[in-house]
């Protein structure tokens, strides 16, 4: 299952195969409060800080996901175009205002780097979205993301979207969704084995991030070219502290997937939603969160090698 089963959540993408970018929008036409984790040292966004919980504003509309490095950040236009002729936003008195946060990752070196998501890929996207299942694999903003860079861009893995959820018999429903675009490599927790990343050019293995890392001492470059985007969700009632905690927590996921994790290279950006009206403990919510993003991260690298 995926985070469409959390109610209120819908998943539309829109991307351009040839030129290996997209856009994925996660819609909440009905309000979620929403915090944010920014645990990355390269991270591109846009209304990230509306989503502190000392500011004003406390219910989101949509989340854009994108390629196209900062240009990708256009998408978010076009979401909010489509959510305005809905109807849906902020009232403000003369207007109604729609929230959408955006992120972004670096594509730019795998396809063409003059074609990037725009205000028309992101409408797309935003009307494209739907309770099924969510599509994953190297299609949205995950079209063209990447893991393991150390050894150059000739040696990645392809990754791409992926996504997972867990329901409760008491009811409570947590969902993950993910776009990895990761410097370090995608390793299965549970075996500790290497998923995807960089390879031996020569022999097609995987060569150990972390441990190419420690012999040369040195990150060689791609700054700004890695960032993994994920939004997790809820069924329950969370104030903006509350799902900011639970983005904080999340971000665990991304430490015991990715060798090395939330390097300097890297924009690592979790949002978290809370949709519903029922409470419940916090602790079980995030603990949720981390491991649905946990086996959402597994199930992009792994529908993208499919």
């Amino acid at each position: 299952m995926t985070i469409t089963q959390v109610p209120g959540v819908r998943v539309g993408h829109a991307d351009d195969q040839l030129a290996k970018t997209g856009c994925t929008v996660i819609m909440t036409e009905g309000g979620a409060t929403c915090g944010v984790d920014v645990r990355g040292s390269a991270p591109g966004t846009r209304e990230t800080d509306l989503l502190d919980p000392v500011n004003l504003v406390d219910q989101v509309h949509a989340i854009s996901l994108a390629g196209g490095s900062a240009y990708g950040l256009d998408a978010a236009s076009g979401v909010m175009q489509y959510l305005e002729e809905q109807g849906v936003g902020m009232d403000v008195g003369v207007a109604k205002v729609p929230i959408v946060p955006s992120a972004i990752l670096f594509d730019l070196a795998v396809g063409d780097a003059s074609v990037r998501p725009d205000a028309a890929m992101g409408y797309e996207a935003a009307e494209r979205a739907t309770e099924f299942p969510v599509i994953q694999g190297s299609v949205g903003a995950g079209t063209g993301a990447t893991v393991g860079k150390i050894a150059g861009f000739d040696a990645v893995s392809p990754s791409g979207i992926g996504s997972a959820s867990i329901t409760l018999d008491n009811g409570l429903v947590v969902g993950a969704i993910v776009a990895v675009n990761a410097f370090g490599d995608v390793v299965n927790p549970s075996t500790d084995t290497i998923l995807a990343g960089a390879r031996n050019l020569e022999t097609g293995e995987f060569v150990n991030s972390r441990q190419t890392l420690r012999e040369q001492a040195v990150a060689d470059g791609f700054p700004g070219s890695n960032t993994t985007l994920a939004v997790v969700a809820a069924n329950a009632a969370l104030t903006k502290t509350e799902a900011t905690k639970v983005a904080q927590v999340a971000q665990n996921a991304i430490s015991r997937t990715m060798s090395p994790a939330h390097t300097m290279l890297d924009g690592d950006t979790v949002y978290a939603l809370g949709t519903g009206d029922a409470h419940y403990d916090i602790n079980v919510v995030s603990d949720l969160a981390c491991d649905t993003l946990e086996q959402a991260i597994l199930n992009a690298v792994r529908a993208s090698e499919a």
